[in-house]
């Protein structure tokens, strides 16, 4: 599939089906995250995959108990392991390194016919426990992954010219 295509299918996927990710398409998604560039080429991000359905129920508390948390057979929580380093530009490098990845690995996704959400409302206390995350670590992303139930409609978007301006800013 072309990659316009590719973003243009991607949603949120809230309703899972139960079938299982297989291995090969899974590891898939994961490289598609380790092949993204980040700063300094430091890499400093770790992924933690969950497919037990005990750890998944903790998580789904985690994460203000939303249903489709426990629907997916896999969540990927995304971490940034250096969250002191900054750029030079003054921004913490970590949650745009992160991002990144998790990016990459959701266009993969839906590039294999998987679906994904990216949560960002979860007790990040609640997700390091569940997982044994050290405290120095941070969660930037937690990430449903499976096979989607029905894809929902296209939301609307801006129309590109009131989120781009040329040479300065309007």
């Amino acid at each position: 599939m072309e990659l316009i295509e590719v973003i243009k299918k991607r949603r949120s996927i809230r309703a899972y089906e139960e079938t299982p990710v297989e291995k090969e398409k899974l590891l898939q998604v994961l490289e598609a995250g380790r092949l993204a560039p980040s700063s300094l080429n430091e890499q400093e991000w770790k992924l933690v995959v969950v497919q037990s359905r005990e750890i998944i129920e903790k998580l789904y508390h985690a994460c203000l108990e939303e249903a489709y948390v426990k629907e997916a057979p896999v969540i990927i929580a995304a971490c940034g392991t250096k969250p002191d380093y900054a750029m030079r530009c003054g921004q913490r490098a970590y949650p745009i390194d992160v991002s990144i990845a998790v990016t990459h690995m959701i266009l993969r996704a839906a590039d294999l016919g998987l679906g994904t959400c990216w949560l960002g409302s979860f007790y990040e206390d609640k997700v390091k426990r569940a997982l044994g995350i050290p405290e120095q670590i941070r969660v930037v992303a937690v990430v449903t992954l499976g096979y989607p139930r029905f894809y929902p409609q296209p939301k609307g978007r801006k129309p590109l010219e009131d989120l781009v301006c040329f040479d300065k800013w309007k």
